[in-house]
């Protein structure tokens, strides 16, 4: 049984007759041994048949549905986070494109470049917060959820929430960055010449 049920009571008896038998063998030889394990098992119990399992298949059937759904959470994660970078990085781009006139008088004025990319960058940490805050709490929920499913279960550290939220800021800085240094580095000039 998987960890989704709780532990039974068990017994463990040595019987005259065993229907079951567990064995470790090595993987060098695994279909001799096999045939040399069925002829002792016909010696001893020829009305049963043998009929074998490995153990690390059978546990990796008990956890194949789980095995899956992590990789499709994966995988949708990896592209909920690219299409959120795509719209950030076009959020960037539009921000620093409307705010061209406001950077190129900063810079005039004495900005330097870090300070640009700060006041390009403050929005979006606002932003990233608002959502972590509206996100943390369902993934909480989601979390404990899928933990009730099971017999045994951990509890959820803040310390991931944390290291989420930072991922999350470090994400957008270096999506946001790009297009913030490129404003604060353009030419002022460039931003004036037609007020």
């Amino acid at each position: 049984k998987s960890l989704h049920a709780e532990i039974e009571p068990a017994l463990l008896r040595l019987a005259a007759f065993p229907t079951y038998v567990a064995s470790k063998i090595s993987s060098d030889n695994i279909q001799g041994t096999l045939s040399d394990l069925e002829e002792i098992w016909q010696e001893f119990a020829p009305e049963q048949p043998f009929q074998y399992s490995f153990l690390d298949q059978d546990f990796d059937k008990l956890y194949r549905a789980d095995q899956q759904v992590g990789k499709l959470v994966g995988t949708f994660t990896v592209f909920a986070i690219c299409i959120a970078c795509l719209g950030l990085f076009g959020l960037a781009s539009f921000s620093a494109e409307q705010r061209t006139k406001e950077i190129g008088v900063r810079k005039v004025l004495g900005a330097s470049v870090p300070n640009i990319i700060l006041l390009l960058s403050k929005e979006f940490t606002k932003l990233v917060i608002v959502a972590f805050i509206i996100a943390a709490p369902i993934a909480l929920y989601a979390m404990n959820k899928w933990l009730q499913e099971f017999a045994y279960k951990t509890d959820i550290n803040i310390l991931i929430f944390i290291l989420a939220g930072s991922g999350a800021l470090l994400i957008a800085y270096l999506t946001v960055g790009y297009q913030a240094a490129k404003a604060a580095l353009a030419n002022p000039i460039d931003a004036l010449k037609y007020e």
